[in-house]
């Protein structure tokens, strides 16, 4: 566990890579060296406080909480604008023609009945103590009241506050700048939570820090980070309080030293831990609270795990792979996470300069190989991750089943070459084994037999009685690792320590690696290897330390990736703070006894556009369904009695060039399917997905159309 990722199999260390980042005593390892900033800091810090202090109210899951303005959770009813316009103007000219009545003495006199019992009789005449201006202007007063008691009626009965607030309002408001938290008991810019613990001088360099332009948002998070390093006892406070002084915003640095990434394509709220997406469509389909808001992922929900579905051009890659990926990065530099991308070359995953360590397999300058058996020393364990990885694909796709005969067959060749050898076997050298090579086998079992390894000699003994019977799975091992033992991977997954190899033993550090396979040409061998690395990832995750760090695999297409263990293993992670984002072009990728054990296992679900109807069913399937209000309306034609009723329907008839009917409507509660295969198919415009949440805490949310361009 206490390897950093680049242990090669003799136990010496190679390049080095990030560790956590936090205010340790003795730094553990020398830090990569700084590249510049991405950005300049700003001239001074208020765009940085606005950002700090703007409103982030709790939300339902997905929605974007940065200046996020709450909505009802159901949909107010909102009259006709024609029923609503016509109804204020008749209320107007009621209201008007009421006063005209009065006025002219048309409906009498009795509306100056309460004038004549309140007013005083020395107050009427014009020879009157006030005079006959006083008097005037008593009885226009009196008249003014009535017209107002008229205006406030015909406004009640018309709604004219509505048409004011839908029509004229919207014309003359103005943005108005995010509101702000001043109040300095709740001002985050401060770091009160500093100041109580004792370390004043620290949140005070902090606090000119940012007043100052010279923090940016990922350093905020690294920090926040730290201190809870320190709440939770696994920093003291006088080493954090000490190197704030002496760094201010730049303490507690990524080892990379970097504070930011060279650029950013997505929009981030590092506060939340939240990349935006796109926007919620206002649609009748989507929950009233959701339409019109932001929508965005944080690892809240990508514990649960993210499968996307579409065909080519639909986006995954852009609007999907490439934001999380970036999100994860500018968490890992805040010490929050650790992230895995794999992906083909070329594929736009984001540049090599946002992550720390890059594979790039098959390719001859890449600075890092990977480890085949995953930094694993235990023969067994290394054997179950690369029996999944070389014919996890063939097992039999029932969720049930296993590999255990492929498990055994390495386990009975790795466990004696690393006695013998004190390493593991490289791909020629287990490609040799696996088809029975007479003189590799010879040489381990004298290597045994001088070591005195009596049990391990049993294992060679079963191996070679095996080779060559019916149902020997050695043959289509060695098969699948012929497709490793090319000459363009001739240089890597290397053991014997001439390479630097990179293991997934490294997430328990704020690492960002990169990934990339071989697909041009190589396509069955990229397969094999994504099977290797989530098989990887899911085995590692389950055995870190710190749980606090949240590790992430993106696996941009992961056709034939999804077997039997990778569904257990991906129903595993999200007790383990760790969780997997996989892109399909299409659900026929996965067997069909897997899919629905696939879109079970992972809380999020996204359906792109372009969908087929095949695959739409089984999202319908998924989503299940929900009660909903239906309508029908019958119309029936009016039968007339009377000739005169006749008459009219013969005028009516000849005027709109249809039958007098009567219109009747039934309400009734049915259950439909939230989204129907047909509507997945043809009714999600381009650009657009729907996506359906479910967070850690188990809070769901219904699919939701989404538009991933806003």
């Amino acid at each position: 566990m206490d390897s950093d990722g680049t242990q090669d199999a003799r136990g010496t260390h190679a390049s080095p890579v990030p560790r956590p980042a936090g205010p340790p005593e003795v730094p553990a390892m020398p830090p990569l060296p700084p590249r510049a900033p991405a950005t300049p800091p700003l001239p001074d810090g208020s765009a940085f406080l606005t950002w700090l202090r703007a409103p982030r109210p709790d939300a339902a899951p997905g929605v974007w909480r940065f200046g996020h303005r709450p909505r009802p959770a159901e949909e107010p009813e909102e009259i006709p604008t024609r029923q609503l316009l016509s109804g204020a103007l008749i209320a107007f000219l009621v209201g008007w023609l009421i006063w005209s009545l009065l006025q002219n003495g048309y409906i009498g006199t009795w509306w100056w009945v309460p004038f004549d019992l309140i007013v005083p009789d020395a107050w009427r005449g014009g020879d009157s103590d006030l005079g006959e201006t006083g008097t005037f202007i008593v009885y226009q007063g009196y008249e003014l009241l009535v017209a107002l008691a008229i205006m406030v009626g015909a406004a009640r009965l018309g709604r004219w506050g509505e048409v004011w607030r839908r029509f004229v309002t919207p014309r003359f408001r103005r943005p108005q700048a995010q509101e702000t938290r001043t109040t300095p008991e709740d001002d985050p810019a401060q770091w009160n939570e500093l100041r109580a613990a004792g370390a004043a001088d620290a949140a005070e360099r902090l606090a000119a820090e940012a007043r100052s332009g010279l923090m940016r948002d990922v350093d905020h998070a690294r920090i926040l980070r730290a201190w809870q390093g320190v709440r939770t006892g696994r920093h003291s406070l006088a080493t954090f309080s000490g190197a704030v002084l002496k760094d201010g915003a730049a303490a507690c640095l990524h080892p990379s030293g970097e504070r930011d990434l060279p650029a950013r394509l997505a929009r981030h709220d590092l506060v939340t831990g939240q990349v935006r997406l796109g926007t919620t469509v206002d649609d009748a389909r989507n929950p009233y609270a959701y339409r019109g808001t932001g929508l965005a992922l944080g690892p809240d929900l990508l514990g649960t795990s993210l499968v996307a579905v579409g065909p080519a051009g639909s986006g995954k890659t852009g609007t999907v792979v490439r934001p999380l990926a970036e999100s994860l990065c500018l968490h890992a530099l805040a010490g929050r996470a650790a992230v895995v991308v794999v992906g083909a070359a070329g594929a736009g995953l984001g540049p090599a300069d946002a992550y720390d360590v890059v594979v790039r397999i098959g390719n001859q300058d890449s600075e890092y190989d990977l480890d085949l058996y995953g930094g694993s020393t235990d023969p067994d364990e290394a054997a179950a991750v690369l029996a999944e990885a070389l014919v996890g694909d063939l097992a039999d796709p029932h969720p049930g089943s296993d590999s255990r005969r492929s498990t055994t067959v390495l386990a009975q060749l790795l466990g004696p070459f690393r006695t013998v050898h004190g390493r593991f076997p490289s791909v020629p050298e287990l490609r040799q084994l696996l088809d029975g090579a007479p003189g590799p086998f010879a040489a381990l079992r004298q290597g045994l037999q001088e070591a005195g390894q009596e049990s391990l000699l049993r294992e060679l003994d079963a191996r070679e009685r095996q080779m060559g019977q019916p149902g020997d799975v050695g043959g289509v091992l060695g098969d699948r690792v012929a497709l490793l033992d090319r000459p363009a991977f001739a240089g890597f997954f290397d053991t014997s320590g001439q390479s630097r190899p990179f293991t997934l033993k490294a997430l328990d550090h704020p690492v960002r690696v990169r990934i990339d396979l071989p697909q041009r040409g190589h396509a069955d061998a990229s397969k094999m290897l994504a099977r290797l690395v989530l098989a990887q990832f899911t085995a590692s995750v389950a055995v870190r330390e710190d749980r606090s760090l949240f590790a992430c695999l993106l696996l941009d297409d992961a056709t034939g990736v999804v077997t039997p263990e990778a569904v257990r293993g991906i129903q595993r992670l999200r007790s383990g703070n760790a969780g997997v984002v996989l892109t399909l072009r299409t659900l026929d990728d996965v067997a069909r006894p897997l899919r629905g054990p696939l879109l079970g296992a992972t809380g999020c679900r996204m359906a792109l556009s372009g969908l087929t109807p095949w695959d739409g069913q089984d999202f319908a399937e998924v989503w299940g369904k929900e009660w909903t209000e239906a309508r029908d309306v019958t119309d029936r034609q009016i039968i007339a009695e009377t000739p005169a009723g006749k008459a009219v329907h013969m005028l009516r008839r000849v005027i709109t060039g249809k039958a007098p009917t009567a219109r009747a409507v039934t309400v009734r509660q049915v259950e439909r399917e939230r989204w129907s295969a047909s509507e997945l198919a043809h009714g999600v415009p381009a650009g657009h997905a729907v996506l359906s949440l479910t967070d850690v805490k188990g809070e769901h949310a219904p699919p939701l159309l989404v538009d991933l361009r806003g």
